[in-house]
């Protein structure tokens, strides 16, 4: 039966966002910024905790491994909240995303920083990953559907920006303000208020294509004239299209991008673990030394787009940007061990990673799409909600392992901080005591004022040359009896130095193995890339291109579309879309 449009009342304009012609350009590129920035702000939201995250160890006075667990829970219940947003097509992909940012905002501005214990922290935390599931689906088919194959990897190049863009506005924010806001709740609290008011502006001026259009494939924007006629008589199409994702193409794709971005979500969550545990960088210092990586990664996401859409082809820029990446991971895990490396080889190294995780990603995301479409364009939604749910448990297995194969990490997060806040505090009594028989230190701490005993702690420490003259040593003492180490303190740096020592010479190592891991699961990677549709030869995509060309204009004549107005208006509409 036809299907006759109708455009939504004002009063449930809020929620029937559904637009029932292909919007004209300005409208189009409005539609399509509101969609990044969202994707933007969803990914600062889930990524921010990572700039403070051995601070909100500390604070809720949690091991390693229990906040590394939050994160996989989160990301366990988010592939199955993926799966769930593939009913999107029904829902309606704009509200989706609208309704998402309002509840991610108010997590994160009101929830999060006030939570007074870890056990609400991490259950908020899991909520805020579960509505990032669903929205990890709706976003990107939204892209898709405003933005035809011909033009397809640069949208994609924008919406993969935003996961990117999202963890620079982490570092560069914490970079800039903890030095004067050293509390990480502050941190939740500025990425809260953007995530509210990008909710409002998405609230008022997001829409969808009504699922007669989208459900169509739309190669360049000449189709447009086509895909409006075919929706004039046509229902939307709603079952078969579980059955059609899970094929091997599509599953393949799904693991291989999956297994390629490990590093990138480690480097998200942990990269401020890794280089405070291992080379003793500040919070502030690491989150500087990562915007090198997620600028470049930004920038070759955009480029890669555009050069991607002009030759017409895809896989090559995986390829080529899996083997640039993974040497670049290759060079990186070599610099673990090596804990004198300076600030800039690092940089020079992230940048590398960087400029090849952009080419791949980026093509990578137009050519899984165009692997959806090649089964059925309808069923958009549901092969990225297969995607979605891959990806979140990839990453939930990978995270779990991350706690097995760092225990040095964890003793390192849980003691490492307060130990070295105690020996700081107290280096100058603890160096004192060092240098004490157990003898001596025991009838000074019980008689400091006896002269004998004084007398012998002296000579003591200047034998061991930890005073130049007696004046010295008699300070040192005054400071050790007047202010001494309590015995608590002095329990928890006797139980658990050996215990850090260790850690710290075993942690470069097992960072090393892992970082050598994610090397592998990128070179995997290269291999599932042939499954995905799409052409190696850019002169190949451009015969296809001219094929779906005349077939359009076949088709167009079959619908009585051939008259010259009618034509002529066909051909303005791709002169203005293009």
């Amino acid at each position: 039966m036809a299907q006759h449009f109708s455009p939504p009342h004002a009063l449930t304009r809020l929620w029937r966002r559904q637009l029932t012609h292909y919007p004209p350009p300005r409208q189009r590129f409005g539609y399509l910024m509101i969609t990044i920035v969202s994707t933007v702000v969803l990914y600062y939201e889930l990524y921010v905790q990572g700039a403070v995250a051995t601070t909100i160890i500390a604070e809720f006075e949690v091991s390693f491994t229990q906040f590394v667990m939050i994160a996989v829970v989160g990301n366990l219940l988010g592939a199955f909240a993926a799966l769930a947003a593939g009913l999107a097509d029904r829902w309606g992909r704009a509200n989706l995303i609208t309704g998402g940012l309002f509840v991610t905002g108010s997590l994160v501005l009101f929830g999060l920083p006030a939570a007074r214990g870890f056990g609400v922290y991490a259950a908020l935390f899991v909520v805020l990953c579960v509505v990032e599931g669903m929205i990890l689906v709706a976003t990107p088919a939204l892209i898709r559907d405003f933005s035809p194959q011909l033009g397809r990897a640069s949208a994609m190049g924008f919406w993969t920006f935003g996961p990117v863009l999202g963890s620079l506005l982490v570092t560069n924010v914490a970079t800039n303000t903890l030095h004067t806001h050293p509390d990480w709740q502050f941190q939740f609290r500025v990425c809260g208020t953007v995530g509210l008011i990008v909710a409002v502006v998405a609230a008022l001026g997001l829409r969808e294509l009504a699922p007669q259009l989208r459900d169509q494939l739309m190669v360049s924007l000449r189709d447009r004239a086509l895909i409006e006629a075919r929706a004039a008589g046509r229902a939307p199409a709603r079952d078969g299209h579980w059955r059609q994702m899970l094929t091997a193409d599509v599953l393949g794709s799904a693991v291989a991008i999956s297994l390629y971005l490990i590093f990138y979500y480690v480097a998200v969550g942990f990269f401020v673990v890794y280089f405070a545990t291992v080379f003793g960088y500040s919070e502030a210092r690491a989150n500087a030394l990562a915007n090198w990586y997620w600028i470049s990664t930004a920038v070759a996401l955009v480029a890669t787009g555009f050069l991607s859409d002009r030759l017409r082809v895809r896989k090559p820029f995986m390829i080529v940007g899996a083997l640039a990446s993974a040497l670049g991971i290759a060079l990186f895990a070599m610099q673990a061990t090596q804990t004198h490396t300076g600030y800039y080889r690092f940089a020079a190294v992230l940048v590398l990673i960087g400029v090849g995780s952009g080419l791949s990603y980026c093509a990578w995301m137009a050519g899984f799409t165009e692997t959806v479409e090649r089964h059925d364009p309808a069923g958009t939604a549901t092969g990225l909600a297969v995607w979605g749910w891959i990806n979140r448990i990839v990453v939930t297995i990978a995270l779990t392992a991350l706690t097995l194969v760092l225990p040095a990490t964890s003793t390192l997060a849980d003691k490492g901080h307060h130990l070295a806040e105690l020996t700081s505090r107290y280096q100058s009594q603890l160096s004192t005591l060092a240098a004490l028989t157990p003898d001596t230190e025991a009838r000074l701490l019980a008689a400091p004022q006896d002269p004998a005993v004084v007398d012998a702690a002296v000579r003591e420490l200047l034998a061991r040359g930890l005073a130049a003259d007696s004046t010295q040593a008699n300070a040192r003492l005054r400071r050790l009896t007047e202010d001494p180490v309590p015995q608590a303190d002095r329990l928890f740096i006797e139980t658990n130095g050996p215990a850090v020592a260790q850690a710290t010479k075993d942690n470069p190592g097992q960072w090393q193995r892992w970082w050598w891991v994610c090397m592998i699961a990128q070179l995997a990677f290269v291999p599932l890339v042939f499954v995905m549709a799409g052409r190696w030869s850019p002169k190949r995509a451009r015969e296809d291109a001219l094929r779906h060309r005349a077939r359009v204009d076949r088709e167009l004549a079959a619908l009585h579309l051939e008259s010259p107005d009618l034509r002529a208006t066909a051909e303005t509409q791709g002169r203005q879309h293009r």
